[in-house]
């Protein structure tokens, strides 16, 4: 059974998003391609506001998981400095809101 968690993640103020989605695509993208437990992983934009409380949000991530204990123990050790570098440069962290789901088969 597949595992995917979307990520719902605000900018810091100040922070370009053009800046930030060229680093996703030349540093994050092909970094996470390299995680075993990460079978796909994607970033949107997002074009309207989300309905919850504790935004507004800019972008949500899609990530598509082997387990969800493996991915977890994978990003503590393999991508820590990776996603620190994220955190401290571009993203609020405490707008990020973690949505963890199953995929239903047919």
């Amino acid at each position: 059974m597949m595992t995917t968690v979307y990520v719902l993640t605000a900018l810091k103020p100040g922070v370009d998003p053009d800046e930030y989605e060229r680093f996703e695509r030349e540093v994050d993208y092909p970094f996470t391609a390299k995680l075993k437990t990460i079978i796909s992983y994607r970033i949107h934009r997002l074009t309207e506001p989300v309905p919850f409380d504790g935004g507004p949000w800019d972008y949500i991530e899609r990530i598509e998981v082997t387990d969800r204990a493996a991915y977890e123990a994978e990003l503590a050790t393999s991508a820590k400095d990776l996603i620190d570098l994220i955190h401290d440069r571009y993203l609020d962290e405490s707008k990020l809101k973690f949505i963890w789901s199953r995929r239903i088969d047919p």
